[in-house]
Parts: C-alpha cells; sequence; structure tokens
C-alpha cells in the first residue's frame, strides 16, 4: 500500500494561508476525537483549537439553519448534510488547499457521494453502522442461551423487550436512525417516508415503547459499561467504546456489538466548513491535518470506529483494523443500507411522530 504524503512546500504553504490567524472554531461530536490529537494540531500550526461538542444532528442543525453558528468546521451526519447542502448552509472545499485529500478512500467517498455529490463541500471523518449492543451474561440469563442478539427481533420482538425491560434497553434519541430500523423489522423498505412507512414504523415502536427505559444518542455508553443496562441499540463505535470500558474495568461485564442480520444501517459524518465560517483558512488547515494518515488512524485508534482515510490503514492498531464489526469484510457490506434525507413536508411527520414515541402518548 502506498502511503501519500504531503509535500513540505504544501505544509508551509497551508501555514502561510494561516499566518495571523488566531483560533479555528470545530463542533464535533461528543467522546468522538483523542484529544491529544487537538494539542498536537494547535502545536503543529500555532492556531488555537476552540472545540466543542454535541450529541444529536437535530441540535448541530438548529445552529446550522438559524445561522451565525460560529464555527470553522462541523460534523453532521450524511443525510443531514445533503439537506443542509440544498439549504446553503456549506462551502464548497478549496482542494488546492488539502494535499492530504489524495488519501482519501475510494469505496468510502463513492458513498458519500450519495449526499454530496463529487464530496465537493466535505470529507468523510468516520463511518459505522447502528446495531445492537449487549450485555451477553444479562441478555441469556433473560432470554436464554440462543437469545437473538444478531437480530432486531431482539427488541423489536414486543415479547423480548418486555423480558429485557427488567435490565434495562436504551435506544438513540435518532428518529432518521431509528424509524429505518423499525421498517426494516417491518419487512419494508428502511428508506421509506410516506405516511404509510411512518405508521409502520409507528406499530413497530408503539409495541415496545413501555419496555424503552430512555432514548438518549450518549449515555447508553457508559451505562452498558457498568453494567446498568442490558441492551442498546446504538452506533458501532460507542458500544465497542463500552465494551472495552467495561474490559478496563475489570467489573466483570462482557460487552458485544452485532450488525443486525436483517440489515443495518451504513451511516457516514463528515467535515464540513460552514458558509460563514469566521475562518475558512484555518478550517481548511484542519481538515487537512484530519486527513493525515497517522492522525486520522490516531482517532480511530481512539473511538473504534471506521474512517474514510485508505492510507491511515497502515496505522490502525489491529483491535480495529481486524474487527469486522468495525471494517465489515466485502460481503457484510453489501447488507448494509443507506438512506435519503426527509423532505421537508414528510420531516414534520417524523419529528412529530418521534414525539409520540418517545412520549409515549
Amino acid at each position: 500500500m502506498t502511503k501519500t504524503l504531503t509535500t513540505a512546500t504544501a505544509a508551509l504553504a497551508l501555514l502561510a494561508s494561516v499566518a495571523g490567524a488566531e483560533e479555528v472554531r470545530v463542533y464535533n461530536w461528543s467522546d468522538y476525537i483523542d484529544e491529544d490529537l487537538l494539542t498536537k494540531f494547535e502545536e503543529e500550526t500555532g492556531i488555537d483549537l476552540i472545540y466543542d461538542v454535541f450529541d444529536s444532528n437535530e441540535v448541530l442543525e438548529t445552529k446550522m439553519l438559524a445561522g451565525g453558528s460560529g464555527y470553522d468546521v462541523v460534523v453532521p451526519t450524511g443525510t443531514f448534510l445533503q439537506r443542509q447542502i440544498a439549504l446553503g448552509a456549506f462551502q464548497p472545499l478549496d482542494m488546492e488547499k488539502l494535499p492530504n485529500a489524495g488519501n482519501m478512500w475510494d469505496v468510502i467517498s463513492k458513498r458519500t457521494a450519495t449526499y454530496d455529490p463529487g464530496n465537493e463541500y466535505s470529507i468523510n471523518y468516520m463511518w459505522g453502522t447502528t446495531g445492537l449492543g449487549v450485555n451477553l451474561a444479562k441478555v441469556q440469563d433473560v432470554l436464554g442461551e440462543d437469545a437473538p442478539i444478531d437480530s432486531l427481533a431482539l427488541i423489536f420482538d414486543p415479547a423480548n423487550a418486555e423480558k429485557l425491560a427488567a435490565c434495562g434497553i436504551h435506544m438513540l434519541d435518532a428518529p432518521t436512525e431509528i424509524i429505518p430500523a423499525a421498517l426494516t423489522y417491518a419487512g419494508a423498505d428502511p428508506d421509506g417516508k410516506d405516511e404509510e412507512a411512518l405508521a409502520k414504523a409507528e406499530e413497530v415502536l408503539m409495541a415496545i415503547r413501555p419496555h424503552v427505559q430512555k432514548f438518549h444518542s450518549s449515555e447508553y455508553i457508559n451505562a452498558l459499561a457498568n453494567g446498568d443496562i442490558c441492551v442498546a441499540f446504538g452506533w458501532s463505535g460507542d458500544i465497542l467504546q463500552a465494551r472495552d470500558r467495561a474490559a478496563e474495568a475489570g467489573n466483570g461485564v462482557e460487552i458485544a456489538y452485532n450488525a443486525p442480520v436483517e440489515g443495518a444501517l451504513m451511516w457516514f459524518d463528515q467535515m464540513a466548513i460552514p458558509v460563514d465560517a469566521p475562518n475558512p483558512d484555518a478550517a481548511h488547515t484542519f481538515l487537512n491535518f484530519i486527513m493525515d494518515p497517522e492522525n486520522m488512524a490516531a482517532a480511530s485508534n481512539y473511538v473504534y470506529y471506521a474512517n474514510g482515510n485508505k492510507a491511515s490503514q497502515d496505522f490502525l492498531v489491529e483491535d480495529v483494523i481486524g474487527d469486522t464489526a468495525i471494517y465489515p469484510n466485502e460481503a457484510a457490506l453489501e447488507t448494509l443500507y443507506t438512506v435519503t434525507p426527509f423532505p421537508p413536508r414528510e420531516q414534520r411527520n417524523l419529528t412529530r411522530l418521534w414525539t409520540r414515541i418517545k412520549s409515549g402518548t
């Protein structure tokens, strides 16, 4: 494998382009980077990095569409990125300022082009699947040795959910992730958005709603790791982080992650520059820094998510690159699906549906 390197000339040009820049503001998901990289960026570039976090696409989108977010780099998921591009929220990338773009992985770039044609506005940061995290001992104690830990039936079958409620079920507070999964369980198109599709999803979710302890997009990591819950429907890397935290704590909690055999959502978190970014030059410097193979590998090695940087694979630890829950083989990749954004009218219907589901009314 050939490693693509930034030339010294290009690096000097990048630093010169941000001479005098005092800071760059980045808004990323919580628990989503090795913080040593933030210090490294400041030391290498002389740019102060203001790094804030969020835990849902909806929170980010509210800031973006209100205008004047104040951030130079943000990290929406692909479907949200697509809608925000259409609304003029981002500026095209200046590829001359991104010499490390040659490190990106064509397999992933082809998929992200669904949301960002030509990858004109964004780079892939991380990608993964949405699936089932289980406390093996607790789940098997409740459902037996043959518990369907790799099937959506584990939580969407009301009989299973009712039994698992005693040890705790958490689900993402993310309708664009949960609705497709419910539709997949119902044997419908996971990308369905009309009233009939939403009604099918509502039927599935309302049947198990009394048994779901919490909808939250980050608390399930520690809840799984500490043994406070037995099942989480969440993001692959988060659940693998929980697995490793439990192992490090030596608390006897054994956690497994599975992408559902019926099909799993493949998602992409994309770094992009808002159209009104205060310091777009520094934003490009940050993106180029992230696309350095060793830096991108350090991020993946920390968060246990796959990334869209092919050259970084030379620097990934075996626990990451060798884990098919993180980097699925070619056959497994074929079972993963993607979804498209909800149009405005359907988005309003989705929002109302999600409110009903979360409230249980």
